[in-house]
């Protein structure tokens, strides 16, 4: 083996098990929440010691910061990757589509939304300004191109319509029609774009 293939092979160890890490650090942050949530809970998730951890992670927040990073590329590259054949609301339905599924498939919550500490501690993460600020120009371009269009309704300001679509993606709604309802995940996934698009009447 040579020493270049052995130090491909070392790296992809390292972020398959920072992945593993991330993964992990998503399903406690799912079950208890940022301020309950420990590095020994993360630790004893994945398998490996605390010392092992902060290789990869220096602190907690750090942690959090990368989950929220990979939630918002993913987001991004859902984007990226619509038809470029939708129009602009079919797009947005899309999008959220992919952000009710990732919750109802246990990934993570969307934590500055309910979390002032957490929300502080990401304003200061270049990395996660810098994807939020993307997100949010792609997702208006959208919005506004959607009320050009007469999908969404003009009279309203394109910024209220884009702050309760993102409301949507955090909605408690979801987790109380799966804990109480029994709905399938299908079935939540379309109320809730039904809900969001047409309204209630």
């Amino acid at each position: 083996m040579s020493i270049l293939s052995k130090f491909s092979f070392k790296d992809q160890a390292f972020k398959l098990r920072e992945n593993a890490i991330l993964d992990a650090a998503t399903a406690v942050l799912g079950s208890k929440g940022y301020d309950l949530m420990t590095m020994d809970d993360v630790s004893g998730a994945v398998g490996i010691s605390k010392p092992s951890l902060y290789k990869h992670f220096k602190s907690k927040e750090e942690l959090v910061g990368e989950a929220m990073i990979r939630l918002l590329d993913g987001a991004i590259e859902q984007v990226a990757g619509l038809d470029p054949a939708l129009g602009p609301q079919e797009k947005l339905s899309a999008l959220l589509e992919w952000a009710l599924r990732v919750r109802l498939d246990g990934g993570l919550p969307f934590l500055p939304s309910t979390s002032p500490h957490v929300r502080d501690m990401l304003m200061r993460n270049v990395k996660y300004m810098l994807r939020v600020v993307k997100l949010n120009r792609q997702l208006e371009g959208l919005v506004k191109q959607a009320q050009k269009d007469g999908q969404l309704n003009k009279a309203l300001p394109s910024d209220a319509i884009l702050f309760s679509y993102y409301a949507r993606t955090c909605d408690p709604a979801v987790e109380y029609l799966k804990k109480f309802s029994k709905m399938a995940d299908d079935d939540i996934v379309q109320h809730m774009l039904t809900i969001t698009f047409s309204g209630l009447r």
